[in-house]
């Protein structure tokens, strides 16, 4: 896609790779990527850009494939100007490009829980947008604002409820940027909070293959939660339950492989392509759905064109 972005004070920069920027290392280029310096560069950015030209957001690329095409039109990744963290009493704010961990680590340490974060890989915006959640605990519990930058360069103010929030879900018009989040959080023992993250911790190592080139649970968890995000206990049945019960568990295609150790782990095991890594997405929903009768849901946010056939990427 041709067009011609307005200067800005971040870094832009044309015809820019973004596999180094994912956890699973694929994807072509983006035909620009914006790394704004804060946000007044930002939304003046916003402002002045074509209206036609269409945005999207990464973070750290934790649950993110993109194919092997590209992304075209601009591509927009929230750096140092986004990662600021901030305690007042028992409110917790911090840009949308802090880490979900470092969060929980400065909570903890200000006596505040949001441990909840601590195991939950990539930055703060993207959990917000996906409504991030683990050992029961979800953004929608603790979330009590967002500030956000709209398509068109307004910077806003949302509350909870403005997002709809769901299960792995929350409703963002499309172009607008979080940049900022803040939490409400219950009070703790510093050390107590601490021993907790290190438990959590140590269970997801045993049971996830924390080593390996991933990009988190590849599926959703079928039916059985509330349209709050928050779990029903009538129901348990999981994703990697059905992939293992359809036989999948260390199922390979190309470089991509179904982890062994936890078989709702997608992997690149060294030189796959996205479009590996997606087909064998699709093989393991196509099998589970013929076995159990259940349809899984894509958690990896897939985005970009593939290849033309025969082409090369970047």
């Amino acid at each position: 896609m041709t067009f011609d972005p307005p200067t800005p004070r971040g870094v832009l920069t044309p015809n820019r790779p973004l596999d180094a920027l994912t956890w699973l290392r694929v994807g072509g280029p983006a035909d620009w990527l914006f790394q704004p310096a804060d946000v007044d560069d930002l939304a003046g950015f916003l402002a002045a850009l074509d209206p036609a030209v269409p945005v999207f957001t990464i973070g750290v690329g934790s649950n993110l494939i993109i194919r092997d095409g590209g992304i075209r039109g601009l591509v927009i990744r929230l750096g140092r100007g986004f990662n600021g963290i901030e305690i007042d009493g028992d409110t917790v704010t911090c840009g949308a490009a802090a880490l979900d961990a470092h969060v929980a680590r400065r909570a903890g340490d200000a006596g505040l829980d949001l441990s909840f974060l601590r195991t939950i890989p990539g930055s703060i915006g993207g959990a917000v947008r996906m409504n991030a959640g683990c050992y029961g605990y979800y953004v929608a519990d603790h979330l009590t604002q967002v500030r956000a930058v709209t398509r068109d360069g307004r910077q806003v103010v949302l509350m909870p409820q403005d997002l709809r929030f769901g299960y792995r879900h929350s409703e963002l018009p499309d172009g607008w940027i979080i940049t900022e989040a803040s939490f409400r959080a219950e009070r703790g023992d510093p050390d107590a909070l601490h021993e907790k993250m290190a438990q959590q911790l140590a269970k997801r190592d045993e049971t996830q293959p924390t080593k390996e080139r991933s990009a988190g649970s590849t599926f959703r968890n079928p039916a059985g939660f509330s349209s709050t995000g928050r779990a029903d206990d009538s129901h348990d049945l999981k994703a990697w339950s059905l992939i293992d019960r359809a036989g999948l568990r260390g199922h390979s295609w190309g470089g991509a492989q179904m982890s062994e150790k936890h078989p709702n782990f997608l992997l690149n095991t060294g030189g796959a392509s996205a479009a590996e890594l997606e087909a064998l997405g699709e093989l393991v929903r196509r099998r589970v759905l013929e076995d159990s009768g259940h349809e899984l849901q894509w958690e990896v946010i897939r985005v970009g064109e593939p290849l033309p056939e025969g082409g090369k990427s970047g």
